[in-house]
């Protein structure tokens, strides 16, 4: 056995696993170290601390354990169907044992009339119990342990031959090699004031625990050590950012600002507005740079906050940019600038893949002899050659649409990184928002501004039809207008949805007397534009269109979102396709299309979304549906570790708890000099090993 700490062992030093099904493991459940098995925990325990019999068997049992003989033997099925069935009987009644492959072993291994012990779980089939590939045993004592680990395989993985009592098997042989306790992670400090088990009692207590009690207490500790690291890291890399990365100092609201709330300002600002600026301007003053995310529902007001932020750059002698993940936001929002500040004497301009040639050259020149003020683009923002005279303010619209590295590249558009205002309309998680974004200050605007109605929204099933066109039409006789929203382009064999295609044809039939427009993702960029504008412009009354109008279409006189197939849709995308509407002062209606046949999650997101316009209570309601990995954004922003064991979707109070401990920690030893957090240290370190430093980006 090879020196070293035995946590970071390759899996291939074990029993039967070789190169092919090491890959397997890596590459379907993340398992490569000693250390990475030991922290696959089993997805539940099962009681093998008793005998049932077969009389007692129900459907909803997930696994038991019998003890009888097999009767018989029989051959059902031909070819790939073929299957062995033994008839088992305990002497209270008889079940099926059921095999489909290992035919072979099956008949030398069991023997008829010999006593068995058999683990499965019970399926009723026309009225009789199976259980299909059961595990058979000659032991006849029961678990001292009581409770086994079982452990959840990938289905794909099962084929390959893996199955749960393989990682048994293994995770006993780990735990056999470790001849001393596993090294304590945390201060010994924090173990008794938090009334924590000991780590290497919890990491044995999660496979076998002694008692549901202990498994109780090993699985609190694990959890809030997971936490706890996710929150260090995250407070030690802001704290480092802030001692290390000096900001430009706005000192002043001056002309353009002032002019501009004086003498342009549309509407009054919310409160909420009011107070997000004064956060930005505090930060600003500071001498450090800002790394502020706002988060504000649709319609929320967030692009004025910006422009106003931006104004303050301005006053202070710095240019501004923004940031949208498409062309299409990129130019509404030149459109919202220029309209927002009519005559004033600030030149703003837009850079876009699209911008060529002699209007691509007067936008560069412009930047660096600080003609432009504001720049508005895409992703060609960031390309090396677009250069700043004295970059101060970035703002990045709907922020997870950006990789990283995109984002780090406005960094050094100036010698001192400009401050950074990250916006998002897809409303974060409390506990979401501390884990990913745990580094950034947060801002939310949290008020509508005056005059908007609450939109609403109802749900009808599909055979729904006649009574859909009716609302449509009277709506369309107001002179409102309305979207159509449909999950796929052209029709799929895989997917029986009604797709785009056929349903402009059938909204076509439907409504002769208007004019429709169609808009999806495959389309040349001048013919989207095209048909996008004759919306806009009130040209046509219908726009049928897929998701492409999730983000950056803003046409006041729209009324009526109508989403089809609404089942195949998330809550937040249902969510920010509804906030398409509700953008002047009409009262609009969402309307979620739907099938007869939905799922209780399913059924749960049409609810909620007709029960509510909170886009918070939204997501934490998506965020407990789906786990906060699959969420928008957090797969690619990235939670700093892998979570083995806690849920952010569950463990709020937790995530709280940790961020708490980890800030009184980093208060105490912010150099990492005492003694007794060397492995608490030590395990941030090896935590990050493997892991890109995007710390001091936003």
């Amino acid at each position: 056995m090879p020196t070293g700490r035995v946590f970071d062992y390759p899996v291939t030093y074990l029993a039967n696993v070789g190169a092919t099904r090491a890959k397997l493991l890596k590459d379907g459940m993340g398992i490569e170290t000693y250390g990475d098995l030991l922290q696959y925990y089993p997805s539940k325990h099962i009681d093998r601390s008793r005998f049932y019999y077969t009389h007692e068997l129900t459907t909803n049992m997930p696994y038991v354990q019998l003890r009888g003989r097999i009767l018989s033997f029989e051959e059902e099925g031909d070819g790939r169907k073929r299957r062995i069935v033994g008839h088992f009987s305990d002497g209270h009644g008889i079940v099926d044992l059921v095999w489909f492959n290992g035919l072979r072993y099956v008949e030398q291994a069991y023997k008829l009339l010999t006593e068995y012990v058999v683990f499965g779980k019970p399926t009723l089939f026309k009225g009789r119990y199976s259980i299909t590939h059961p595990e058979l045993t000659e032991q006849q004592s029961l678990s001292p342990m009581g409770l086994r680990p079982y452990y959840s395989v990938p289905e794909k993985l099962q084929k390959r031959g893996l199955n749960t009592r393989m990682m048994e098997q293994w995770v006993l042989t780990v735990f056999r090699v470790l001849h001393e306790p596993l090294p304590e992670t945390l201060p010994e400090y924090l173990v008794q004031e938090m009334k924590l088990m000991p780590r290497d009692e919890a990491i044995r207590a999660m496979h076998y625990p002694r008692s549901s009690e202990q498994l109780s207490q090993a699985t609190y500790r694990l959890k809030f050590e997971e936490l706890f690291f996710i929150q260090l890291n995250i407070l030690r890399y802001s704290r480092e950012r802030n001692r290390r990365y000096a900001g430009h100092v706005f000192a002043k609201v001056g002309e353009y600002f002032n002019d501009f709330y004086y003498h342009h300002l549309p509407f009054g600002l919310t409160g909420a507005q009011k107070r997000v600026i004064r956060e930005v301007r505090q930060d600003a003053m500071t001498g450090r740079q800002m790394n502020r995310l706002l988060q504000g529902d649709v319609g929320s007001g967030k692009t004025l906050v910006a422009l106003m932020s931006m104004l303050i750059a301005l006053d202070n002698g710095f240019q501004a940019c923004i940031m949208a993940p498409t062309e299409i936001l990129a130019e509404q929002h030149l459109d919202t600038f220029r309209h927002f500040l009519g005559d004033m004497p600030v030149r703003v301009e837009l850079l876009t893949s699209t911008v060529k040639g002699k209007r691509r050259q007067a936008v560069m020149e412009g930047l660096q002899n600080d003609d432009i003020q504001i720049l508005v683009g895409t992703h060609a923002v960031i390309e090396d050659n677009v250069c700043f005279h004295n970059l101060g303010l970035v703002v990045i619209d709907e922020q997870h649409r950006f990789g990283v590295a995109q984002r780090a590249k406005l960094w050094a558009k100036n010698r001192i990184p400009p401050h950074v205002l990250v916006m998002t309309a897809t409303p974060i998680p409390r506990t979401l928002a501390m884990t990913v974004y745990g580094d950034l200050d947060v801002s939310v605007i949290d008020e509508l501004p005056p005059g908007r109605k609450p939109i609403q929204t109802v749900h009808h099933y599909e055979n729904r039809r006649e009574d859909l066109y009716n609302g449509l039409r009277q709506q369309i006789a107001l002179g409102r207008q309305a979207y159509v929203v449909f999950p796929l382009i052209k029709e799929s064999e895989k997917v029986d949805l009604q797709n785009l295609e056929e349903g402009y044809k059938e909204f076509e039939r439907a409504f002769p007397e208007f004019r429709i427009s169609m808009v999806h993702g495959k389309m040349k960029a001048v013919d989207k534009e095209r048909e996008m504008e004759r919306f806009v412009s009130g040209e046509t009354q219908l726009l049928m269109a897929t998701t492409v109008i999730e983000v950056g279409v803003n046409v006041p006189n729209a009324s009526v979102m109508v989403i089809m197939n609404a089942e195949r849709f998330g809550l937040a995308q249902l969510h920010q396709l509804r906030g398409r509407v509700g953008r002047g002062a009409d009262q609009s209606y969402c309307i979620l299309v739907t099938g007869f046949k939905l799922s209780g999650d399913t059924r749960r997101r049409i609810q909620i979304m007709t029960e509510t316009n909170d886009g918070f209570e939204i997501a934490e309601e998506d965020m407990r549906l789906r786990g906060p990995g699959d969420l928008e954004g957090t797969q690619q922003s990235g939670i700093p570790f892998e979570l083995h064991i806690a849920n952010l979707a569950r463990d709020g109070q937790e995530v709280q708890l940790a961020r708490d401990v980890a800030k009184r920690v980093l208060e105490s030893d912010a150099d990492g000099r005492h003694p007794e957090h060397r492995g608490m240290w030590e395990e941030l370190a090896r935590l990050n090993r493997y892991r890109t430093d995007w710390s001091a980006i936003s």
